[in-house]
């Protein structure tokens, strides 16, 4: 578990979430999902009386020139593999230490697929694709607030 997901926790903790953390070990992966074309995410969210949610929590830096984050598309694409399939809404939940973990940038995998700007990284060390989405995008929680927020029309 990394410091981001150790925050996160802690966060979900704070606020009373009920939740999964979804161990990423090889052996906890069946044949079959991996079968799928999927990626397994961190956590599962119990949201009483609406059901539950896919998190995969991510550490990430905005790009300051172009105020966005950048997601990998292949990663993205399995995860809605993974909501085809399950029939769950998988989210992308990031923050990072330069943060202090103290605003949680929230969107759905559908959202980065939609309005997803693909791409690629300038380094010739990772030529992997990527969506760049708008800080705005996303729906900001800060570590004082619970996950109400993400449940409220934005207009």
């Amino acid at each position: 578990m990394n410091e981001g997901e150790k925050e996160f926790m802690e966060w979900l903790n704070q606020h009373n979430i009920p939740f999964w953390y979804i161990k990423q070990d090889v052996s906890t992966f069946s044949k079959a999902i991996k079968a799928l074309g999927t990626k397994r995410p961190d956590f599962m969210l119990l949201i009483p009386n609406m059901g539950s949610i896919l998190v995969d929590v991510k550490e990430k830096h905005i790009l300051d020139q172009y105020r966005t984050f950048p997601l990998d598309k292949k990663e993205t694409l399995k995860y809605s593999r993974l909501e085809r399939n399950s029939n769950l809404k998988v989210w992308y939940a990031i923050s990072h230490k330069n943060f202090g973990f103290k605003t949680w940038y929230w969107i759905p995998i559908s959202k980065v697929i939609e309005i997803g700007k693909e791409k690629e990284y300038k380094s010739p060390l990772d030529k992997n694709p990527y969506y760049a989405i708008p800080v705005e995008e996303f729906i900001q929680i800060p570590s004082d607030k619970s996950i109400d927020t993400l449940f409220t029309l934005k207009v």
